[in-house]
């Protein structure tokens, strides 16, 4: 594109210093080409202008023409506020500002007309709106201007503060398309356009800020949409391409002593065909002389990290080291139980590092780190200190990788002068268009059958009426000799939601539950590290019956004789997470018990996922459905990944154009790997646009 879109900001006519510094800090727009690319989340048709009788519901937007009367500042200093009555013919609605207040008094002048547009409030089973947009009527002027719908722009209040709400947005829109209407390119090649049936760039950028009409929306949502994510799309390629192709990995060549002594005589069940299947896939990449990058999908319970194990266990047989990182103490440390209890008494050093490791700890352990007398080492943040120096390290397993950021990650794959090879684990399965876009990167493998003997987790929707029925189950399961977790969304009340808090649901879990007969812990995100250990230690011990807590317990967290989970206010949580969580029991081969407990008033969202979580325990299908009913989100901390901060197109409604633009980027870099064929041109000039400016994180996953 044309210099002339990385103006700054501030030099376009409506803007100047003051506003370009708000715009920077509240939407993060610094360049002309920001601007162009900030679109209308709605339209509304301008051309109905509304009464005030019409007002009746707080769910749309309106179009107003009145007079604004009696302006009065209310409160003082810190509590002070603007009112005035906005009337038609029709009747009176009030308006009200907290912000701005000198230019509202000095804005409007008595019995003028003037255009209100807003979305209003509704306080005591009235009607209000609150920092409305208001424009002068100029006497004369046709009120429907360049087509008859508006595009709507999402702001902020210091925004609207200063002129630049929805509409403000828009006349800036307006002087910069005056600007740089001509100076719009094509970025895509003229056989794709053809081929796609696509619309131009510079009448699709023109039409999705000031649409001719409803019929042109829907094609240039559809040509920008295509537009990111096709980029998307080959950016992740190339990262992958390059990897396989220039980044040189360690060699393991042979599968030895210790790996099949573990095979033979230690693996603590017979392993699952997927299991199989995925040590396979692996084994090929550790022998092509590239480096590994590969993401090992597997819901809860199916056996991640005994295939992890093998793949160090091969890295050990070649002569290096192993690495396993983990997002939290308890995580770490709960990966360290399970190894040295899988390993027995094979010859292989393992060793724990978190930021509760005492410092004389730390020093063996640093030393024999050094030497190469420890070969797997599994810990937290810790393990990227500068401090950590490995002999040779050849295999890093990373578990829920959305916790780390990009830099934290590429400062373990520098402790080798050959980057390690690295396998990423996580938990959440994640639906094929989002594993496109989020893991288009790496090589995918699934684990999708559980282990031998596991039984399925039985799920059970109740109302809180039926509380006694819950707690008479728990004790059951009590003298079993079974431990429960009870989780809260809450620590303290909130006074938006009437939802049971943590210390509440503990107090009466106290009463229910008395002392000595019973045990119960409490824990929760705001204790300290070492508090969350030590009431972790004693549940997993078996010291205590019941564990209350928040979803600090969510991922990874392994108590095999915990048969029972009870979700308190089950419906103010996303299916992904009802089922991480439903993944803490069911670690044994007794039977297990996932309780959802909610209020006796659901809305349709919450009561049909509540039905989805009763009727299977398949991840991928919930993974899907969540996709569809809550979007996207941040969904494995998409923001971290500076690919997808999506400035239109939505994960959860686009999957056409997801696998659209996929097999497209697929095929024209089959045949054009760095897309030096001239044809390809806009391809690599728009490329190059959009990486200009970003770190060069190539080599890492």
């Amino acid at each position: 594109m044309h210099e002339i879109f990385n103006t700054n900001i501030t030099y376009l006519k409506g803007v100047g210093p003051k506003k370009a510094e708000l715009l920077r800090k509240e939407l993060g727009i610094l360049y002309y080409i920001d601007l162009l690319y900030y679109f209308p989340f709605r339209y509304v048709d301008k051309s109905q202008i509304y009464k005030v009788k019409d007002v009746i519901n707080d769910t749309t937007y309106f179009f107003l023409k009145g007079k604004v009367r009696n302006i009065k500042a209310v409160g003082e200093k810190r509590t002070k506020y603007i009112t005035a009555d906005f009337t038609d013919d029709t009747g009176t609605i009030q308006l009200i500002w907290f912000r701005g207040l000198q230019w509202i008094k000095s804005y409007f002048v008595l019995d003028k007309e003037y255009k209100l547009f807003g979305k209003p409030s509704e306080f005591k089973k009235r009607f209000n709106f609150v920092h409305p947009e208001m424009e002068e009527v100029v006497p004369g002027e046709n009120d429907v201007v360049g087509g008859s719908l508006e595009g709507i722009y999402h702001s902020t209040e210091k925004l609207k503060s200063t002129g630049l709400g929805s509409r403000g947005i828009a006349k800036l829109m307006r002087n910069l398309l005056n600007i740089v209407e001509h100076y719009i390119t094509e970025t895509l090649p003229d056989y794709l356009l053809k081929a796609e049936n696509l619309t131009g760039l510079r009448i699709a950028l023109l039409n999705i800020h000031f649409p001719k009409n409803s019929s042109i929306i829907r094609k240039v949502e559809y040509r920008l949409k295509f537009d990111e994510l096709l980029y998307v799309q080959l950016r992740l390629l190339l990262q992958k391409s390059y990897l396989k192709q220039k980044v040189k990995g360690h060699v393991f060549d042979r599968v030895g002593d210790t790996f099949n002594t573990f095979y033979k005589d230690y693996l603590p069940f017979e392993l699952t065909g997927a299991q199989k299947r995925v040590i396979k896939e692996i084994r090929n990449d550790l022998n092509t002389g590239r480096q590994m990058n590969r993401l090992l999908q597997g819901d809860v319970g199916s056996g991640k990290t005994l295939v992890a194990l093998m793949s160090m266990l091969i890295a050990i047989d070649n002569g290096y080291q192993a690495a396993l990182m983990a997002p939290t103490g308890i995580l770490a440390s709960q990966h360290y139980q399970t190894l040295k209890k899988i390993l027995g008494d094979m010859p292989v050093n393992v060793d724990l590092l978190t930021g509760s490791t005492k410092k004389a700890r730390r020093k063996v352990l640093h030393e024999s780190l050094r030497s190469g007398e420890l070969h797997i080492l599994i810990g937290t943040h810790a393990l990227i200190e500068e401090t950590v120096r490995f002999e040779n390290l050849g295999l890093v397993v990373i578990d829920e990788q959305h916790r780390f950021g990009v830099a934290q990650r590429a400062r373990l794959w520098k402790k080798n002068r050959i980057p390690p090879h690295i396998l990423v684990m996580t938990a959440t399965p994640i639906p094929r268009t989002l594993a496109m876009t989020l893991y288009g990167n790496l090589d995918v493998s699934v684990i999708d059958e559980l282990p031998p003997g596991r039984k399925a987790i039985k799920t059970i929707h109740f109302f809180e009426s039926k509380r006694l029925r819950v707690i008479g189950f728990m004790k059951d399961e009590i003298k079993r000799g079974q431990q429960v977790y009870v989780v809260y969304p809450l620590i303290k009340e909130s006074e938006n939601f009437d939802l049971k808090n943590l210390m509440d649901g503990y107090e009466n879990m106290l009463r229910d539950f008395p002392e000595p007969e019973y045990q119960v812990s409490v824990m929760h995100g705001r204790m300290k590290t070492e508090d969350k250990e030590y009431e972790m230690k004693r549940f997993v011990d078996g010291i205590t019956n019941i564990m209350v807590s928040t979803t600090v317990i969510e991922v990874g967290v392994d108590v095999s004789n915990a048969s029972v989970m009870v979700i308190e206010n089950a419906e103010r949580f996303g299916l992904s997470q009802l089922h991480q969580l439903r993944g803490r029991v069911g670690r044994g081969a007794k039977q297990s018990w996932c309780i959802l407990m909610s209020g006796n008033k659901l809305s349709n969202e919450g009561r049909k996922r509540l039905e989805i979580m009763v009727q299977t325990n398949n991840g991928f299908e919930i993974a899907e459905a969540d996709l569809k009913l809550r979007g996207p989100g941040d969904i494995q901390g998409t923001k971290q990944s500076g690919l997808l901060d999506f400035k239109i197109a939505n994960l959860a409604r686009d999957g056409l154009i997801i696998e659209r633009t996929h097999k497209i980027a697929e095929n024209v870099l089959s045949t054009d790997p760095i897309l030096s064929l001239s044809q390809n041109l806009p391809l690599r000039n728009e490329l190059r646009r959009q990486l200009k400016n970003n770190p060069n994180w190539a080599r890492i996953s």
